[in-house]
């Protein structure tokens, strides 16, 4: 490809020791790339018709093969993060380095662990274009496996749907302001604008601060579920899943400990309201005197109280978790998630408002909550 060719677009993912999972996010990459080169070779014009794709693997300092494996790929540039400067985080630093090099009119910024699914990168150029919005970011269908991931994954995804609907993202009259770096698809203009990851150096959550400078400057924002276009498979261990939502929970919602009590109380009632029905049912039996009929007739008004009562808190329990976007197989094991799920909230708070500090694959950063 000509080095002086105008792009449609460049895909840059920073990669840290992500030799388990790169490979799969890059052919995923390349098929669309080289269906792109074909037809950038006979048309021209709108987004997704003419202009060719780059694609660039950022390798941040692994000592692993993430940067054999990126080199492997016919098409894909492989550059390495420059030294992490003090007030950087890692994943901001390889990102900006990556933009720098970039020659597309849009940035996608995507992580190691993404499969994109076909035509859908240009689908979602075309998507930005029609609502004239300066960044899209989807949230991909999470793949989870084990019966930990299985059960809290879907909890914290629902709370997640619930307190960042998109509803309230996408309305430019909101404050609301919500992106997934695991999809984050911005103009180049509206990505220099707002000062790209240099703006955002230092946050944990780099790809929501982004997306608050793009809502607070009026540059256009979409976030949505997109099931469809993107997959993801965020944790690969229990190790990996209990590091990194220690890392963001306490940064996505605003009272965590609070949020960790409520889900408690759910589990009490959902657990506590069987047993007090197995009480008025069979427990009482023994009190009461043998031949005696006395509170028989309130008994089971009581039951069929308690059951109405447990039936829709099980509802609307259910209900909530639903809106993760899991399928059904996986969260219907949420309820046994609800503690790992407390404790997670927990020790997020306390990381970031006592520890002041997180870690994040063997490096160690400041909370500046």
């Amino acid at each position: 490809m000509d080095a002086a060719q105008p792009l449609t677009l460049s895909v840059i993912i920073p990669a840290r020791n992500e030799d388990d999972c790169l490979g799969d996010c890059l052919w995923s990459l390349v098929r669309q790339q080289e269906e792109q080169w074909e037809l950038a070779r006979g048309q021209s014009g709108s987004p997704g018709a003419g202009g060719a794709w780059e694609i660039i693997v950022v390798n941040d300092a692994s000592t692993d093969g993430t940067r054999e494996i990126a080199a492997s790929f016919d098409g894909v540039t492989v550059l390495d993060a420059p030294r992490l400067e003090k007030g950087w985080t890692g994943k901001a630093n390889a990102a900006w380095a990556g933009a720098q090099a970039a020659r597309g009119a849009w940035l996608l910024f995507t992580d190691a662990d993404t499969i994109h699914e076909p035509g859908h990168l240009r689908l979602a150029m075309i998507e930005a274009e029609r609502h004239g919005v300066g960044m899209l970011s989807y949230s991909p269908r999470q793949i989870v496996r084990g019966l930990a991931q299985r059960a809290v994954m879907p909890l914290i995804f629902g709370d997640l749907a619930a307190t960042y609907t998109p509803a309230k993202v996408n309305d430019p009259a909101k404050r609301v302001a919500a992106a997934n770096g695991q999809f984050l698809l911005v103009r180049r203009d509206v990505y220099e604008k707002i000062g790209g990851h240099r703006a955002v150096k230092d946050a944990i959550l780099e790809d929501v601060e982004m997306a608050v400078l793009v809502k607070r400057r009026k540059l256009g924002l979409r976030f949505r579920s997109a099931p469809e276009a993107v997959a993801a498979r965020m944790y690969r261990s229990f190790g990996a899943m209990w590091e990194g939502w220690s890392k963001n929970l306490a940064l996505l919602f605003g009272n965590a400990p609070a949020l960790a009590g409520m889900r408690l109380l759910q589990l009490a009632v959902l657990l506590g309201i069987p047993a007090l029905i197995w009480f008025f049912a069979w427990g009482m039996e023994w009190q009461r005197p043998a031949g005696s009929t006395a509170g028989v007739l309130g008994e089971p008004l009581a039951i069929a109280a308690l059951g109405i009562v447990w039936l829709r808190g099980l509802w609307g329990f259910y209900a909530r978790v639903a809106r993760s976007g899991f399928a059904f197989r996986d969260y219907v094991w949420a309820p046994a998630g609800i503690p790992l799920y407390a404790a997670l909230l927990w020790r997020s708070w306390f990381l970031h408002h006592v520890v002041r500090q997180v870690v994040w694959k063997g490096r160690e950063i400041r909370s500046r909550v």
